[in-house]
């Protein structure tokens, strides 16, 4: 409204006021009363719902974070263990390549193999002064072929 008609309806409604009742001035006083009680709910309802709609953006978009942090640390993790996966392949790989190299080192040389208690010399197949070569069992020159004969 503009302001000239403001001030008539203004000045309109004391005169009014002046030649009313009492009663009738009560019950527009508590009619008043209770249209501000109305406004002023509204009002409060109304920031009620906003803040509650900018609570639910928030935490819509702490979620979203959330869940994009998650995905990160989830693709982060797999990367993790498939370099480990791929370490510990290598040294798996290293170990037979030894142990491969160990067992056929084994097959080669049967000198390695550790003797038994039954494999050690006894006393008894000790050679004994008796059974070293006198020089009469020494081969001679003459007794060596040679090519020629």
């Amino acid at each position: 409204m503009d302001k000239p008609i403001k001030k008539a309806v203004g000045k309109a409604a004391k005169k009014v006021a002046e030649y009313t009742p009492e009663p009738i001035k009560d019950e527009i006083k508590e009619t008043v009363k209770d249209k501000a009680k109305e406004k002023f709910v509204e009002g409060v309802q109304d920031k009620a719902d906003e803040a509650t709609d900018k609570l639910e953006s928030a935490k819509d978009k702490g979620a979203a974070k959330l869940h994009d942090k998650a995905e990160d640390g989830k693709e982060k993790a797999q990367d993790a263990l498939l370099s480990a996966k791929d370490k510990i392949g290598k040294v798996v790989e290293a170990g037979e390549d030894f142990q491969e190299k160990v067992s056929s080192s084994n097959d080669d040389k049967d000198d390695s193999k550790v003797k038994g208690v039954k494999n050690i010399k006894s006393v008894t197949s000790i050679k004994s002064a008796k059974d070293i070569k006198s020089s009469k069992d020494i081969k001679s020159s003459n007794d060596i072929k040679t090519m020629g004969s």
